[in-house]
């Protein structure tokens, strides 16, 4: 007991603590309560540990100028942003977790533009009378899209939940059971009609779905006819979907919405550079779909919203709906989406200075020789690890299309020491952060989704992880 109440007694005062030179030179940058908290937390932390185990406690780890050392450490995080660039290596090119689509440098000014100042958001210059926000883009959209009108919202599961709670709230949407999916963060079509009010009547089976099957379930409490893309998951083999373009004459038959969430949505066929062929959203709406929600941010290449696209009347219903507050987009993505909707109208223009669609269409001679490059600059470099160019895939990622695979390379990295889990994480320590994959214990970088002026960077800091120690 009389070891346990020394122990105790040898913790040094927090003031003792804060005299330290390491904390004294941070006063500068947070206040003195931000400093105290945190040599407060490692003396309860050190003083539960005694109280716990009675464990004798190293006298380094008592000392105050290594428990300011700690604080300074902790205190430095509040300094750091979380939210930090990273360097993508993996190869997956829409990367949810890494933020999903770049922005192209015209959509970057635009954002700088609006946000260093005011801005006529919701103001009718011609007027001066108050205008609504969606007008800067709608005139866009529709050129772009041949819809009547538009709407955007902040992200494309907002724009389902206000499409489904506007137009079908209290009544029933009829959709295949093989369409009720979940994407990413747990969320569900089934939860998502639920959350809106919207009767949920399924039909067919998971992998089978009829034309008679939607027929035998409209009833007089009907109002849509419902068609989601499943976005990160392919049912194969023996199956069967109504496309929307089969849906058509029977909702004009019966007088119903037909609705069809894109899910990421296209402006431009891709299927010509390899990518997997997907209906574009000007082929839905010449189609007949009344109306038709998508993404910004993942095939288009803009910045996170969801867009809406359709008939005039219901888009109204739409704009008229509380939910569009709640859910309306802000001045900044605003900007940034109208500058990449302008690219659109060039679509050449779009596949160069769009960076995914640049990224899709690089050809895989360009990539090898982008890999060679860097494998040279790491074999000159003495590392501790065995470098490989290897032939690869590249993915598009972002729930978009999950069969789709690039033919690509990229390098194996198998570090001498054989942790290349824990190699992985000292890179994403970096700032920026580089990211790559991790497969059979060696590291894969690939290049695709890394920007020409990155490179030079990466270089660098893979050197600085796996050069062979003196």
């Amino acid at each position: 007991m009389s070891e346990r109440h020394n122990l105790l007694r040898s913790l040094p005062a927090i003031d003792r603590i804060l005299r330290e030179q390491v904390l004294q030179e941070l006063l500068q940058q947070l206040p003195q309560e931000v400093l105290s908290e945190a040599a407060q937390d490692l003396i309860a932390t050190l003083r539960q540990e005694i109280l716990e185990t009675g464990n004798a406690i190293s006298p380094e780890r008592l000392q105050p100028e290594n428990l300011a050392a700690k604080a300074a450490v902790k205190c430095r995080q509040l300094l750091q942003p979380s939210l930090r660039k990273v360097i993508n290596a993996t190869g997956t090119l829409l990367h949810t977790n890494l933020g999903r689509a770049p922005l192209s440098p015209q959509a970057l000014r635009a954002i700088n533009d609006v946000a260093a100042g005011y801005s006529n958001l919701e103001i009718d210059l011609d007027t001066g009378r108050r205008g609504e926000r969606f007008s800067h883009v709608e005139s866009l959209l529709t050129r772009l899209t041949g819809a009547e009108a538009a709407l955007v919202v902040n992200n494309n599961s907002g724009a389902v939940l206000l499409a489904l709670t506007a137009l079908g709230k209290g009544r029933e949407a009829v959709v295949s059971r093989g369409e009720l999916v979940e994407i990413g963060g747990a969320f569900r079509i089934p939860d998502v009609m639920e959350a809106g009010g919207v009767i949920l009547r399924e039909v067919g089976s998971s992998n089978r779905t009829h034309l008679h099957d939607y027929q035998k379930a409209i009833n007089d409490n009907t109002e849509i006819l419902l068609k989601v893309h499943t976005s990160n998951y392919r049912i194969v083999g023996f199956t069967k979907e109504v496309t929307a373009t089969e849906l058509l004459p029977l909702a004009r038959e019966k007088d119903l919405i037909l609705m069809e969430d894109l899910g990421s949505g296209l402006l431009i066929d891709l299927s010509t550079y390899g990518l997997e062929r997907e209906p574009t959203v000007p082929e839905v709406v010449k189609a007949g779909v009344d109306v038709i929600t998508f993404s910004g941010d993942k095939l288009l290449g803009g910045p996170q919203a969801g867009i809406i696209v359709g008939r005039k009347d219901l888009i109204q219903k739409l704009r008229k709906h509380p939910l569009a507050r709640a859910l309306r987009i802000d001045k900044l993505t605003l900007a940034a989406l109208e500058s990449t909707l302008q690219l659109y109208l060039k679509p050449e223009q779009a596949l160069q200075e769009l960076p995914v669609l640049n990224m899709f269409t690089a050809a895989a001679e360009e990539q090898q020789q982008r890999c060679q490059h860097l494998f040279e600059q790491l074999q000159a470099a003495g590392l501790a690890a065995e470098v490989k160019l290897i032939e690869d895939v590249s993915r598009v990622g972002g729930g978009a299309m999950p069969l789709t695979e690039l033919s690509d390379w990229a390098l194996e990295i198998n570090p001498h020491s054989g942790r290349a889990a824990e190699l992985a994480k000292q890179l994403r320590t970096f700032s920026p952060a580089v990211v790559v994959r991790v497969q059979n214990d060696c590291l894969l970088v690939n290049v695709r989704a890394v920007f020409a002026e990155e490179e030079a960077l990466l270089a660098q800091i893979l050197i600085s992880v796996l050069k062979a120690k003196d």
